[in-house]
């Protein structure tokens, strides 16, 4: 008698123009063969709407299951969506949320937090998605918590990844959850990657440039700007802009929506993330440039603020060329 339980079901759902790389994480991660690593594997499939679909760069999937075959699945995923600025397809909508009230799991990559959102079941929830496009879900949804800064969350039966890569990071948790850790991380060793990746989001996001209106306080902020390594007070702040302290706060909201302390400490973390990325100076000359003082309060802000320590942020994004030890052999020159 086989006593072998059912394999987890996972449905993928494809509607016109979806991302190809979201949608290939799913594909790879739940829908190969993984000897050696379980007995029960996912059964998976993919399931879009009837007629011509067609995926980014002229893909079209081949598959006998339509929307409807989201239903009875123990997990639903929905890919970034085509669009985040576009109404979501109500088919998909409707199919996603008839799983979601039949009992599936439901998981969303990168934009495609946009179709749960539509479909409600973010409500009263925490959820992520690409930081860039975390405002306008906020915004849209009022009802959702967005939350920019990590890879991932878990409200147990509704997952969200944020942007691009972080779904394989939300994928590998998946198969953690179900299959435990030693099978995520002897699968994250196939894909050649972490199994987890430290920090979140946020380490990813780009400052840019501060939302500074213009206004009367623009010489301001740029007079402080150009002295991050010295220190700044309110005090000096209101009187460089001949303000009294009250109207320089209350301006300084207005102009940049933070209070002033909290703009100056940001600016001197995008400098530190700056000298991490084009410099090889120590953390304590760092620290001392961005005005941020000593090593430790620099570690202490960065990694509050950026997810990880300025150590590990510089391995991951220091634009110049890592050192190596290997010696190059020189051909002998011809006689």
């Amino acid at each position: 008698m086989n006593t072998r339980a059912p394999a987890h079901t996972v449905a993928l759902a494809v509607t016109d123009g979806v991302p190809i790389f979201e949608l290939a994480i799913p594909c790879e991660v739940f829908g190969y063969p993984r000897p050696g690593l379980t007995d029960t594997w996912y059964d998976f499939r993919v399931c879009a709407p009837a007629g011509d679909t067609r995926i980014a760069a002229g893909f079209a999937p081949v598959t006998e299951y339509g929307l409807d075959g989201l239903a009875g699945a123990d997990t639903v995923v929905v890919p970034a969506c085509h669009s985040v600025h576009d109404s979501q397809p109500a088919e998909l909508v409707a199919a996603v949320r008839a799983a979601y009230d039949d009992g599936s799991r439901i998981v969303s990559l990168c934009s495609g937090a946009f179709v749960l959102a539509a479909a409600g079941i973010l409500d009263g929830r925490t959820a992520t998605t690409h930081w860039m496009h975390a405002d306008l879900l906020a915004r849209r949804h009022p009802e959702v918590r967005v939350d920019p800064s990590v890879l991932y969350t878990d409200d147990g039966d509704v997952l969200t990844s944020a942007g691009t890569a972080a779904g394989l990071d939300l994928c590998l948790h998946i198969v953690r959850t179900d299959h435990g850790a030693a099978v995520a991380n002897a699968l994250a060793k196939r894909l050649v990657m972490p199994p987890h990746r430290p920090g979140g989001q946020a380490q990813y996001i780009d400052a840019g440039p501060a939302p500074d209106h213009a206004d009367e306080l623009g010489p301001l902020l740029d007079w402080a700007r150009e002295r991050l390594d010295r220190p700044l007070t309110i005090a000096n702040l209101a009187a460089r802009a001949n303000l009294t302290e009250r109207t320089l706060i209350r301006r300084f909201r207005a102009a940049t929506g933070a209070a002033p302390m909290t703009w100056l400490r940001n600016i001197r973390l995008d400098h530190a993330r700056a000298l991490l990325e084009t410099t090889t100076l120590p953390v304590d000359q760092i620290a001392e440039r961005s005005g941020l003082g000593s090593p430790a309060n620099l570690r202490h802000h960065f990694t509050r603020t950026v997810g990880v320590s300025p150590s590990t942020y510089r391995r991951a994004f220091s634009v110049r060329p890592p050192e190596t030890s290997v010696t190059r052999l020189r051909r002998p020159r011809e006689r």
